[in-house]
């Protein structure tokens, strides 16, 4: 049966997944240089034949994925209604995904076709809802949700989530949004299934029960 996955979302030691003023110079906000190290390290490993936790997250994260759902905030840095459409991603013109991606907003406007496969639908409708599109368009494989850590919580809270792999690495933000703030019981019905660790940040995935 397919699956919501959530795969490689990143927080600092103190839990923050984002920091505060997130903008087009910031995308992950203020104090949260080098989230991202490493996954940008990994991905050169990988690319240069060498294997390792953090390669073998990055590849894990991209298996049997037909469908990504993720967040306004991580689709782009404008917020309220769309000042400049012409803005279609932080990815280029031919975005990683190479599938639909399902983005949650406010102000929904028209499907951003790209190159190699990607289009953006943009949607107001219920998690429920989206989850079932996403699953449609998946046709058999799972789904992958994406940020912000508040449309993670959204799918927590809705019990949705079948397994969340976070990675957490050795800095501290102090503020800003954490991935595992408001979802109550939503966290109860997971428990840690692995806990490893390379040189640069520990992997933990949470199954549901």
């Amino acid at each position: 049966m397919p699956k919501l996955r959530v795969h490689n979302v990143t927080v600092t030691l103190d839990g923050f997944a984002t920091g505060p003023h997130q903008r087009l110079e910031a995308p992950f906000g203020d104090g949260m240089e080098g989230l991202h190290d490493w996954m940008m390290n990994a991905m050169r490993d990988r690319d240069a034949g060498r294997s390792g936790i953090d390669v073998a997250s990055i590849e894990r994260g991209e298996e049997n994925i037909g469908a990504t759902i993720m967040g306004r905030n991580m689709f782009g840095p404008q917020r309220g209604p769309w000042q400049d459409e012409t803005w279609s991603g932080w990815w280029g013109e031919n975005p990683p995904y190479h599938h639909d991606v399902f983005v949650h907003t406010h102000h929904v406007r028209p499907s951003i076709p790209k190159e190699g496969g990607t289009t953006f639908h943009f949607t107001d409708e219920p998690v429920e809802t989206v989850l079932r599109r996403a699953f449609d368009a998946a046709d058999g494989r799972d789904v992958r949700l994406g940020g912000g850590p508040a449309t993670v919580q959204q799918y927590l809270r809705a019990g949705l989530v079948d397994e969340l792999h976070m990675v957490i690495v050795p800095l501290l933000a102090g503020r800003g949004e954490r991935l595992l703030d408001h979802v109550a019981d939503g966290i109860s019905g997971y428990r840690v299934t692995e806990l490893v660790a390379s040189d640069a940040a520990t992997h933990a995935l949470l199954v549901r029960r």
